[in-house]
């Protein structure tokens, strides 16, 4: 690796001159040599880290930047485990888990619904900690007994600049052997790259995102369908979009009010983030109306994604004060490719066509639209 021979080239630099070599028996007794070697070993670790933390910020997505995090961990401890949990929406309480073990992603069973219960803790320690001096300041809660079972040996809070965006939970080393301050203090230094690149790309999909819902904003599901009708101009598959709208929504919100309201498009975000593919992009279009773009999907498959969506929300169980009824949507899907030439409004006005014809045949249903199945439906909402 480069940086090791940097060190070694400042050793060497040095002892080859000849004034110096004339002199080493004394330079030695005097603590000269002790010193150099030391002040070698802070470059060569300043410099690795500062290799390490380009090597991070150099990644734009949250895969590559937890990938990147952990294969540099792992180079250098082989803990037994490495695990984040964060908030990909800060102004909601729910959190994404991933864990990886010997440099791979694996499956994470762990009930921790929420790291609100850490916030008070980490206000105090920002920087990383054993986790038995955690458990010690926090107690027995349920958040600490879940963790517990992981067998965590280190916590590293991901600090906003109001509130906790995450923790790393680092397992214990290879051998059994305790990390050392001086490693505490590397891992600190690495971490905190970790955490402003983390930091960084939330607060960049902040930026793209609906408060309330945490789906994309309208702004960006447009550019995103730009896109895609751009890319099927010179490709041969097939796009679709799906429209939703909630049934009746505005007697739901005059019967038990725009919170209880809010509280239903929460859960609906959440059903819908549920049911589509990571590469689909969900989003708040407004009000109480959503789109789905789906790339590379037929209408068979969109009808697929339509139809699941639309049973799972009249299951939907949404948490208020009072029990509520049940709550239905309608949909509308259109598909379109490279022989379609249409450009994205027109798009969307022809989804939109076909979740009105879902709203005028009862509701609760998909329409998907068809040349000419508008004619005739007359308006009975």
């Amino acid at each position: 690796m480069r940086i090791f021979a940097e060190r070694d080239d400042i050793r060497k630099a040095f002892l080859e001159n000849p004034k110096i070599a004339g002199s080493m028996d004394l330079l030695r007794d005097l603590g000269v040599m002790s010193f150099v070697d030391s002040l070698a070993d802070s470059i060569w670790n300043y410099k690795m880290l500062f290799e390490k933390g380009m090597e991070i910020f150099d990644r734009t997505d949250i895969d590559g930047i937890l990938e990147i995090a952990v294969r540099q961990l792992s180079d250098l401890y082989l803990p037994s485990f490495i695990a984040f949990a964060w908030k990909p929406v800060q102004t909601h309480a729910d959190i994404t888990l991933r864990l990886y073990r010997d440099y791979k992603p694996v499956s994470l069973q762990l009930n921790l619904d929420s790291i609100a219960v850490f916030e008070s803790f980490f206000s105090e320690f920002s920087e990383p900690v054993y986790f038995a001096e955690m458990e010690k300041k926090l107690g027995d809660s349920d958040a600490i007994a879940q963790l517990r079972e992981m067998c965590p040996e280190i916590v590293v809070p991901i600090a906003g600049p109001f509130s906790l965006y995450g923790i790393i939970l680092i397992g214990s080393k290879t051998g059994g052997k305790e990390y050392a301050p001086e490693e505490m203090e590397f891992i600190k230094n690495i971490v905190f790259f970790v955490s402003q690149a983390i930091k960084n790309h939330l607060y960049y999909e902040h930026s793209l995102r609906d408060i309330k819902t945490g789906l994309y904003n309208h702004g960006f599901f447009m550019t995103r369908m730009k896109e895609e009708v751009a890319d099927l101009r010179r490709n041969l598959y097939a796009s679709s979009i799906i429209m939703v709208d909630v049934d009746r929504f505005k007697d739901f919100n005059d019967t038990y009010g725009h919170l209880a309201g809010d509280k239903v498009l929460e859960s609906l975000a959440q059903v819908i983030r549920h049911n589509i593919r990571t590469n689909d992009i969900p989003s708040r279009f407004g009000g109480e109306e959503f789109t789905i773009l789906l790339p590379n999907a037929e209408s068979s498959a969109a009808l697929l994604v339509a139809e699941r969506l639309r049973v799972s929300v009249t299951e939907m169980e949404v948490p208020w004060e009072i029990p509520l009824p049940a709550i239905t949507i309608s949909l509308g899907i259109f598909t379109f490719d490279n022989g379609s030439d249409m450009e994205t409004n027109d798009i969307i006005s022809r989804a939109d066509e076909a979740l009105y014809a879902s709203k005028a045949r009862g509701r609760n249903r998909t329409t998907v639209w068809e040349p000419g199945f508008i004619d005739g439906i007359s308006d009975k909402k």
